[in-house]
């Protein structure tokens, strides 16, 4: 037998600090793996909703950015607002898997995230900013187009409305009709992204593409787990 064959029988002993099992190698203490854990889930991390995991990944900041880069992620940390997520890493001419997959978004979604994050900048600075379903259907009227009756219309925006809350989760449920917009809105859909969606708009309504497929995307891990929660970590 050779010593290789011995090192593969032989189980490495737990001798670090960080070790939780027999063999485990990991160097992170349990908190900061949990919060390792919690951004690569997605789709992103609150320090209102996830407070263990938040002061983890604030703590051991360094590590955690350097895990996430050996899986070809970069963190985006907002410390001010509390909110953290994954994006994947901007690589350049360097050859990277993609290790989340982006969330494409119809013209109708895309429409539907720019009308909170608008009542988000608009509101925010009174405290929460809670709107009624309603209300932002109300705002998204003027996009059905004339072949689009308004059964059809309805139930596209339903659909937009559950992606906003069971899959992107930037809003999060009081009731059945009434919503609080996440601040972690304004940190996915910044002012350049404003302006590429703006241009896809007028693309749109000068008939060059089907306002039907895709419009634009977001670059953020998204759970496999598609039921309904607001509880997002």
């Amino acid at each position: 037998m050779t010593d290789d064959d011995a090192t593969r029988e032989e189980p490495l002993a737990a001798t670090a600090e960080t070790a939780l099992w027999t063999g485990d190698s990991g160097e992170l203490a349990i908190d900061a793996r949990r919060a390792l854990l919690k951004l690569i889930q997605g789709p992103y991390l609150s320090s209102a909703r996830a407070s263990g995991p938040w002061s983890a990944l604030l703590a051991d900041e360094g590590r955690i950015r350097s895990r996430l880069h050996d899986l070809f992620l970069d963190l985006v940390l907002d410390r001010d607002a509390g909110f953290a997520f994954v994006r994947n890493a901007a690589t350049g001419e360097q050859e990277a898997p993609v290790a989340v997959r982006s969330e494409q978004l119809t013209f109708i979604d895309t429409a539907m995230l720019l009308v909170l994050r608008q009542l988000l900048l608009s509101g925010e600075q009174d405290g929460r900013v809670i709107v009624g379903r309603d209300d932002v259907f109300e705002q998204l009227a003027p996009f059905r187009t004339a072949d689009r009756d308004e059964t059809d219309f309805a139930k596209r925006l339903n659909a937009a409305w559950l992606k906003m809350r069971n899959k992107l989760r930037v809003v999060h449920a009081l009731s059945e009709d009434r919503v609080e917009i996440s601040p972690v809105l304004r940190m996915l859909v910044d002012a350049e992204q404003v302006r590429i969606i703006a241009a896809e708009y007028e693309r749109i309504r000068t008939g060059e593409r089907d306002e039907s497929g895709p419009v634009t995307k977001l670059d953020i891990a998204i759970p496999d787990d598609q039921e309904a929660t607001d509880d997002v970590a």
